[in-house]
């Protein structure tokens, strides 16, 4: 397995050892000893998810306000344009994102600290979207912010239309969020 650090403070790609052949491949997705050396995952995570999308559904852009979650997230079926926005006020990439590549042929995996923002462009016909998290979803405590922020100017790919719900097409401003 290979770390490699991204822009963003703490946000790490996960590069995993893959054992292939004619008959397929193996990997080992997660065990704790290596991510605690690795990349300093000290916690436990309490959740797994794994959701289906279509080209073009824009997820995000999603964090909890008092119960951040790290996730370590990874496409398991497709591919995705996916970003992480660093909310810690106190981090040197504070509103800062980076976007990443994630399909089933790289089988990356991205870690995401607790207290960064999170979402996804899928950019095959079908993503299976897989991702483990280091505190339990609340709906009370989900804040959004607009997928499309002036503030963020994500560079989203083009070249695809995009089917967002109407939860994120209602999401927050950055600068209303995060007063400047």
């Amino acid at each position: 397995m290979k770390a490699t650090s991204t822009s963003l403070k703490d946000c790490t790609i996960i590069d995993p050892e893959i054992f292939k052949d004619k008959r397929g491949f193996f990997l080992e997705t997660f065990q704790i000893e290596k991510y605690v050396d690795i990349i300093g995952v000290s916690t436990s995570f309490v959740q797994d998810n794994h959701s289906r999308s279509t080209i073009g559904t824009l997820r995000g852009l999603h964090f909890q306000d008092l119960k951040p979650q790290g996730k370590l997230v990874r496409v398991m079926r497709g591919s995705v344009f996916d970003v992480a926005v660093d909310l810690r006020a106190n981090s040197p990439t504070f509103g800062m994102w980076e976007g990443f590549d994630l399909n089933e042929d790289n089988m990356r995996q991205l870690w995401i600290p607790p207290g960064f923002a999170h979402g996804f462009l899928a950019t095959s016909e079908i993503v299976d979207f897989e991702y483990k998290c280091t505190d339990y979803y609340d709906p009370d405590d989900e804040r959004c912010i607009h997928w499309n922020d002036p503030y963020l100017d994500i560079a989203w790919p083009v070249n695809i239309k995009f089917e967002v719900s109407e939860k994120d097409k209602n999401g927050s401003s950055f600068d209303s969020l995060f007063q400047q």
